[in-house]
């Protein structure tokens, strides 16, 4: 009596699998320097050389490690490599809000720059959060960063002064540094305050009105050279100040409380771009005609400012320049720990776009 069917196709499948060993589908384990060394037919101290750039070494067996490490896709060691050298070539930038396109900016130049001179940079955002500070620059010093760069952030808290005692540091946009061993980049405030001030009485404006940055020095220098400027016009009774956040939202709150007032100012000069733009949303809920009935001037010249639909008449202050002057500050206080505080300042210059016109009598 025969016995039940055999099912070929099945039983081939099963000799098939049990013929081939399971694929290994977890992640291949890293090539090593002994595996370059292995590939390249030669000592793993002569692979450590080619590695480290030594001179030592025949461009022949150079060119066959170079291959192998190709080849078997080997990343060298950077924890091993900053343990030999003392240095990890990596710096920490923490910037106080990344979603304003004035450090965007800075950081493109400051990475340039910083490539150049063979370091790689790591960045943390505060968002304005003095916790969100302290955690980034914990995390950078456990990486041991060769320096670091702060972007809108006075060193303030204990642990930001502390981190600049053994950390060369440069700090971008902000003045108030009373430490010893910090280099300090940053625009004339005030001169670009007065740029701005002086645009709107040449069209006649007498109401101006100011939108103060809150938490910056840079804030408060403009809201000094606004001030300055306003009295040197004897325009001191129309002065009007208003604090704000340095975003959007804040520069339309601040803006409509202005804007209520009566009489309302026919200009208004923002702390910077992105107030300026909270400024137009104000002004477009409220009816207002931008540069009809309200003349608007911001401060950076950020990307935004130069879109036609924004077209916002602004201080430019040169922030690719800004991060490049910070990177070389940076690189050679690495060098040099011990230089005395340095201070660059640049120049700001007006823009003029369509947000800008003649006062209605």
């Amino acid at each position: 009596m025969s016995g039940p069917p055999v099912n070929t196709t099945v039983t081939r499948a099963r000799e098939l699998a049990e013929a081939v060993p399971p694929e290994n589908t977890g992640p291949r384990p890293r090539p090593t320097i002994r595996n370059v060394a292995e590939r390249a037919g030669v000592s793993k101290s002569l692979v450590s050389l080619v590695l480290r750039g030594s001179p030592h070494v025949s461009e022949h067996r150079r060119q066959a490690v170079l291959q192998a490490a190709r080849e078997l896709g080997y990343r060298p060691n950077a924890v091993a490599r900053s343990l030999v050298e003392g240095r990890t070539h990596l710096v920490g930038a923490l910037v106080a809000d990344l979603h304003n396109p004035f450090y965007a900016q800075c950081l493109d130049g400051l990475q340039e720059s910083l490539h150049g001179d063979g370091l790689r940079l790591l960045i943390g955002n505060s968002q304005w959060d003095p916790a969100f500070e302290d955690e980034a620059v914990e995390a950078f010093l456990e990486l041991r960063v060769d320096g670091l760069v702060l972007l809108g952030i006075a060193p303030t808290s204990d642990t930001l002064i502390e981190a600049t005692g053994y950390t060369p540091t440069v700090v971008v946009g902000e003045r108030d540094i009373e430490l010893g061993s910090v280099d300090v980049v940053v625009d004339d405030d005030q001169l670009g305050a007065r740029l701005a001030v002086d645009h709107l009485v040449e069209f006649g404006h007498r109401r101006i009105a100011h939108i103060e940055g809150a938490r910056s020095s840079s804030g408060r220098f403009r809201c000094e050279g606004y001030l300055v400027a306003m009295r040197r016009h004897a325009l001191a009774p129309y002065i009007m100040v208003e604090q704000s956040e340095c975003t959007e939202e804040g520069g339309a709150a601040a803006a409509h409380n202005l804007l209520t007032r009566d009489p309302r100012p026919t200009a208004i000069f923002a702390a910077n771009d992105a107030v300026a733009i909270g400024v137009l949303s104000a002004a477009a809920e409220l009816g207002l005609r931008v540069p009809d009935d309200l003349s608007v001037v911001g401060y950076d010249n950020t990307h935004l400012a130069g879109t036609q639909p924004i077209s916002l008449t602004t201080i430019d202050q040169p922030r690719r320049a800004m991060g490049r002057s910070a990177a070389a500050l940076l690189s050679d206080r690495i060098g040099d720990p011990g230089k005395s505080s340095r201070l660059r300042q640049v120049t700001p210059q007006l823009v003029a776009r369509r947000s800008t016109g003649p006062a209605r009598p």
